[in-house]
């Protein structure tokens, strides 16, 4: 199957040829772009990395596309969701896959952590729109957008903006929607508070899954080293300085966790930086910037950037320490084995640890082999 056979406009098949990461559609594309230009709502739960942004971005771009002269430069399609990086991130994409169209389809992303002014200058004549919650609500009560005309709301990554607490943003947003419009729904997991969300919001809709076909779980090579906490630090400079690693994506639990990783790697001549919430949003956008170029070759992250975080290609990630939950384990992964390219997910496992890896074991349906360390030489890292 190629895109030029799921209905899509000729400028955005143009689009598509020059971006080198689209050979041919994902699962979740081929089934989802026909339903969305179709007008259905939908249900779509695809993991991390299964290509789900252009699976709704495509379509959207195309139906504002074709509205009429007297409908343009109007607010016709909301995306809401938890991060400001996945905001700026669905952005960036649907201005690539957008930049054919003639006339362009305006698009933009609000969020918190920066100014508001700015964005509430940018938002004249905005058709499509990504936005975090909060910041939504924001723009709305200084009159800067108006949502009675949008056509198609999309939730991205719905399972987080509930786990993020955005139960009553979403409840006072969907009440300045247009009651007649398309709802589509994206979740990497699909909970109870979601399954509820979705019977009250869609309309008879059309539901996809996407088991393994996308994300190719066996890309994903997953190492799991046995190691007393005394010794993490040390592991993790052998493995990046050993492995000749160029490219390390490592999770931590918390901020100051983050911090005295990064420093510690920067001392042993390791090019290191943080990425999390203590951080502003210039600076988080700089050091991805950095770090997705090649100039940085470790970047230290909390679980807020588990799904944030977008940079194809990478070879590495790194658990520092476990999520707490296994759910959050597989986005943390997910991060590599992307784009058809294979990657390695180590994990550093500490025996007061080994009861809750059992449990995120469980959750994969695997037993993972260890990797012990005991005998291993750290004293130089």
């Amino acid at each position: 199957m190629s895109f030029a056979t799921l209905g899509l406009h000729p400028e955005l098949l143009s689009a598509i040829a020059a971006q080198p990461g689209f050979k041919r559609p994902y699962p979740i594309q081929s089934k989802a772009i026909p339903a969305v230009l179709k007008g259905k709502d939908l249900i779509a739960v695809a993991k991390t990395g299964s290509g789900k942004t252009a699976s709704f971005i495509l379509p959207l771009l195309q139906l504002i596309h074709c509205q009429g002269a007297d409908e343009r430069r109007r607010l016709r399609a909301l995306i809401l969701v938890p991060t400001r990086e996945l905001a700026a991130q669905i952005e960036g994409v649907a201005r690539q896959l957008g930049s054919h169209l003639n006339p362009r389809v305006k698009t933009g992303a609000v969020f918190g952590g920066v100014a508001i002014n700015p964005q509430m200058i940018q938002l004249k004549g905005i058709e499509l729109l990504i936005a975090t919650p909060g910041r939504l609500l924001e723009l709305v009560a200084k009159n800067s957008v108006q949502l009675s005309s949008v056509a198609t709301l999309v939730l991205d990554e719905a399972d987080r903006l509930y786990a993020e607490d955005f139960q009553d943003e979403l409840r006072e947003i969907l009440a300045l929607l247009p009651a007649k419009r398309q709802n589509l729904l994206f979740s990497a997991t699909f909970p109870p508070e979601v399954e509820r969300l979705a019977a009250s919001l869609l309309t008879d809709p059309m539901r996809i899954e996407i088991e393994a076909e996308s994300s190719e779980p066996e890309l994903i090579t997953q190492q799991i080293y046995l190691v007393d906490s005394s010794r993490k630090g040390p592991l993790l400079r052998f493995l990046v300085k050993s492995g000749d690693w160029k490219q390390v994506l490592v999770f931590t639990s918390s901020q100051k966790r983050a911090d005295n990783v990064a420093r510690k790697l920067v001392a042993n001549g390791i090019s290191a930086s943080t990425f999390h919430s203590g951080m502003s949003q210039g600076g988080r956008t700089a050091v991805l910037a950095k770090f997705k170029a090649g100039e940085l070759r470790v970047l230290i992250a909390t679980d807020l950037a588990s799904r944030g975080i977008d940079v194809q290609f990478l070879p590495h990630v790194v658990n520092y320490e476990l999520p707490r939950s296994p759910i959050d384990y597989q986005h943390r992964i997910g991060r590599t084995g992307r784009a058809e390219t294979a990657g390695v997910a180590v994990t550093l496992l500490c025996p007061e640890d080994l009861a809750h890896f059992k449990v995120i074991e469980k959750r994969l349906g695997q037993r993972l082999p260890r990797i012990d360390t005991a005998e291993l030489d750290l004293s130089t890292y």
